[in-house]
C-alpha cells in the first residue's frame, strides 16, 4: 500500500511534469557563479523525482522559502528535505539529521529561535542541534500541513494549518490541541494582520477572521476560497487580498473589489499571491506569473505585467518569498529563481546566488 508521503510525491509530479516550459539562465550572472558558489553538505542520497532529474539545482520542487533571524534562507523541498542557505554553506537536512519527512510545505521561527517545519508527516521543530516530530501522540490528528500552514504570531502562539484543520501548540505540555472555534477546514495559508486579526484561508469554505474572540467567515463572495491553493496577504494600507477561483479579490473590510483575466491577470487556476514592501503584487497562476502595480489604474497598460516560461520563469511557481533586503525569491517545478526587474534567472546549487 503506498504511503501518503509518496502519493503527494507522485500526484506533484503528475501536475507539474505538464508545467515544465523551457528554463532560460541569466548567462551574464552565471560566469560569476564560482565566486559566490557555498559548499554543498548533504548527508544522505536524495531520491529522483524524474527521469531528468538535474542534480545541479537547489531542489527540483521548492514549495517553500523562509529567512530566519541570522539571516540564513531555508528552503522547503520535495524528496530532499529542507535546505539552509547561510552564504558560505548549503546544507541539506534529512533523514540521518533526524528529519525524517523529506516533503516541507512550510517553514517559521517562534521567539526562541527554534525552527518549525510543515511536513505530510506532521510538523518538526529545530532548535539548532536536533529534530523533534510532531505527530497524532502529540494531538496533531491530521499530520498533512499546507502550505503557508505555520504561522507564529505577535503573541509567540504557534499556529498549524491542515486538511483537517487548524491547531496550536501548547508549549507546557508541548503538545498541539484543535481550535475548536472554527469548522474542518482545509487550510490554504494563514497569516497575522498588522491589527492582530488572525486570518484564515480555506480552499473550500472562504476565508475566516479571528480577532481573539470570535470568529467571522468572510464567504458570501462568489468563487472566494474554493480554488485549488488559495492565498492571502495583507497591503501597507491594511486591505486584505484573497486568490479566488478566477483571479484575486481586494477586501477593505465591508467591499470587495475583484480582478481577472479581463483585467488583465495572466494564466488559470490562481494559487499564490505576495505583496512586496513596495507594494506590488505578485499573482501566480497555472502557465504565467503576474507583476500587478495597484497604484495604478487597472486599465493602465502597466498595471499588469505578465510573466511565461519565455520570460525565464518555470511555469508552476508553489512558493514566493521577500528577503530582508528586498529581493524576491521564486520556488518552481524547476528550481530556484531570481528576478533582476526585468526577467527571471534560475538560482543552481553554485548561484548565482546574489
Amino acid at each position: 500500500m503506498m504511503t501518503l508521503n509518496k502519493i503527494l510525491l507522485f500526484s506533484f509530479l503528475a501536475i507539474f511534469t505538464s508545467c515544465n516550459g523551457q528554463e532560460k539562465t541569466n548567462t551574464s550572472k552565471d560566469s560569476n557563479a564560482s565566486k559566490l558558489s557555498p559548499t554543498v553538505i548533504s548527508s544522505f542520497k536524495p531520491i529522483p523525482l524524474a527521469p531528468d532529474f538535474d542534480t545541479t539545482l537547489v531542489s527540483q520542487y521548492i514549495r517553500s522559502i523562509f529567512q530566519d533571524t541570522k539571516g540564513h534562507l531555508w528552503f522547503g523541498t520535495i524528496g530532499q528535505g529542507v535546505v539552509r542557505y547561510d552564504q558560505k554553506t548549503l546544507r541539506y537536512f534529512s533523514n540521518p539529521d533526524g528529519f525524517i519527512n523529506t516533503s516541507v510545505f512550510a517553514i517559521n521561527e517562534d521567539k526562541k529561535g527554534n525552527l518549525w517545519f510543515g511536513t505530510d508527516a506532521g510538523v518538526y521543530k529545530y532548535d539548532g542541534k536536533t529534530f523533534r516530530n510532531y505527530n497524532q501522540k502529540d494531538g496533531l490528528n491530521s499530520i498533512d500541513i499546507t502550505r503557508k500552514g505555520i504561522l507564529v504570531d505577535k503573541s509567540g502562539t504557534i499556529w498549524v494549518g491542515t486538511h483537517g484543520g487548524v491547531y496550536r501548540y501548547d508549549p507546557a505540555s508541548d503538545s498541539f490541541s484543535l481550535f475548536q472555534q472554527l469548522p474542518p477546514i482545509n487550510v490554504a495559508g494563514i497569516m497575522e494582520a498588522q491589527n492582530g486579526n488572525i486570518w484564515f484561508a480555506s480552499s473550500n469554505k472562504g476565508v475566516f477572521r479571528y480577532n481573539g474572540k470570535t470568529i467571522t467567515n468572510i464567504a458570501e463572495k462568489e468563487g472566494l476560497g474554493e480554488n485549488y491553493a488559495g492565498g492571502i496577504a495583507e497591503d501597507k494600507d491594511g486591505n486584505m487580498w484573497f486568490t479566488m477561483k478566477n483571479g484575486i479579490c481586494k477586501y477593505d473590510g465591508k467591499t470587495f473589489t475583484e480582478y481577472t483575466a479581463k483585467d488583465g491577470l495572466g494564466g488559470t487556476e490562481f494559487w499564490g499571491i505576495i505583496i512586496e514592501r513596495s507594494g506590488i503584487i505578485w499573482v501566480t497562476a497555472r502557465g504565467s506569473t503576474t507583476r500587478f502595480d495597484p497604484s495604478l489604474d487597472k486599465t493602465d497598460p502597466k498595471a499588469f505585467t505578465v510573466f511565461t516560461p519565455n520570460d525565464g520563469l518555470n511555469c508552476c511557481v508553489q512558493s514566493m518569498f521577500q528577503d530582508k533586503s528586498g529581493n524576491m525569491w521564486w520556488g518552481a517545478g524547476s528550481g530556484l529563481y531570481r528576478f533582476d526587474g526585468k526577467r527571471f534567472y534560475q538560482v543552481k546549487k553554485k548561484g548565482p546566488w546574489k
